[in-house]
């Protein structure tokens, strides 16, 4: 075939692939849509935390007739505690619990990806397997064993788990993520002298900061948006409630609902998770993109 003929070629197939795929300005509308579609709800919570009670369920409109700031300020003093508090104990468990989790999650996933011990893959499969088991089957037998230690009413119930890797997906999430990491790594560092825990903390977790990072924000988002739990062991002391348990008081079914407070609470609450995601957007895409590639 000649030049010519594969330069037509060429110019045939690109015409055709242009042809085949929406306008750019159509396919940026389409996005555009997509995403008002998408943060509706979010824009109508906002919405409905600046109108008055009256008004949340009987109008359609995202723009309120009245605005009515009062929501956040009567919200923010509601419960007769200031929802600093709350907020200080959802941070608390938050941190917490992410510690946990990079701590024991990254420890037990070197052991499964890179140390040989006996019986390793049944170990490893039990673990997997423990996912498929729901958290309602575990439910009873975990809070008996936490009420007969006096564990009930703090924190312990809801934190020292996550020391102890119980989070099967992280675990999981990095021992695919440090199967990737070239095993020459290893044997270097091994030359110079390095033991399993110096080779663990001087090499292995540094280059492991995106699977980190991707454990970090999904514990953050899971145990800050956590209410059963929460709700199940912090007790019933107001000054123990967090952020979601705090929430559900608003809505009372045998009296008096505050909506407007509510919603204006809500979307309080959802500050901290943007800016915690905003912060590692970058090391959680990296985390899920390349986890798993060797």
């Amino acid at each position: 075939m000649t030049a010519l003929g594969i330069g037509t070629a060429a110019v045939r197939k690109a015409s055709a692939r242009r042809n085949g795929r929406l306008p750019r300005g159509v396919l940026h509308l389409l996005l555009i849509a997509g995403a008002i579609f998408m943060s509706y709800p979010l824009l109508w919570m906002i919405s409905s935390s600046l109108k008055p009670e009256s008004e949340i369920f009987s109008s359609t409109s995202l723009i309120p007739s009245q605005f009515k700031f009062s929501n956040y300020l009567d919200g923010w003093t509601a419960l007769g505690v200031p929802f600093t508090g709350f907020y200080l104990n959802s941070l608390i468990l938050c941190v917490a619990a992410v510690l946990g989790n990079i701590f024991s999650c990254s420890l037990a996933a070197y052991a499964f990806a890179r140390l040989r011990f006996p019986l390793r893959g049944l170990f490893f499969t039990l673990m997997l397997g423990t996912i498929m088991l729901p958290f309602q089957a575990t439910i009873v037998p975990q809070y008996i064993m936490f009420k007969s230690l006096g564990w009930v009413g703090t924190f312990l119930p809801v934190v020292v788990p996550k020391f102890l890797a119980v989070d099967t997906f992280f675990v999981f999430l990095m021992v695919q993520f440090i199967r990737g990491l070239p095993r020459e790594l290893d044997d270097s560092a091994k030359i110079d002298g390095c033991g399993p825990y110096r080779l663990y903390f001087h090499v292995i977790l540094p280059l492991t900061v995106p699977a980190v990072a991707t454990t970090a924000v999904f514990t953050f988002l899971w145990t800050w948006n956590d209410f059963f739990s929460q709700l199940l062991y912090l007790g019933r002391s107001v000054q123990g409630y967090t952020v979601p348990v705090a929430l559900s008081t608003f809505v009372d079914s045998t009296s008096q609902s505050s909506w407007g407070q509510m919603m204006a609470m809500s979307f309080l609450s959802l500050l901290p998770i943007l800016g915690f995601f905003t912060v590692f957007q970058r090391l959680l895409m990296d985390g899920i993109s390349t986890t798993g590639l060797k």
